[in-house]
């Protein structure tokens, strides 16, 4: 069994965004040179995380709504004692609504992703520099 370690560095310029990483995962695979095994995919935040879905700027706007709807403004006990000044309990419990990785087969040396899925990173906290995402491709 072989592995391969990976990460894509993203700054982000929104509060909250979907930023594409589909190509990253699929550089990682063919840097592999792993043809058949998995990839996972995992942010290292807790107001970012891994999210397969599809590639539509109005469905991700569409998504962004449906966040800061069914997770609204409040005064949350988080943010009376912030780490770094960032009141940021909302963005937490938006995280508890997705993964903070993803897993998908690879095959032939590519992730295997539907037609109409891509892989994306969701900034919740932004705007941030220097995200990180790991990938580690396994197989043979």
């Amino acid at each position: 069994m072989k592995t391969f370690d990976s990460e894509i560095l993203i700054d982000t310029g929104l509060s909250i965004e979907f930023v594409d990483i589909t190509n990253g995962v699929r550089d990682a695979c063919r840097e592999s040179g792993i043809q058949n095994g998995m990839v996972t995919v995992v942010s290292s935040h807790t107001t970012g995380c891994v999210k397969i879905t599809e590639r539509c700027e109005r469905l991700q706007k569409d998504m962004t709504a449906f966040l800061q709807k069914i997770v609204p403004e409040s005064c949350y006990l988080h943010d009376e004692f912030t780490v770094d000044g960032r009141s940021n309990a909302r963005m937490h419990i938006m995280a508890l609504l997705m993964n903070c990785g993803e897993t998908v087969p690879v095959f032939s040396g590519q992730p295997g992703l539907g037609v109409w899925q891509s892989i994306f990173f969701v900034e919740l906290d932004g705007p941030r520099k220097g995200r990180k995402i790991s990938i580690k491709v396994i197989g043979q």
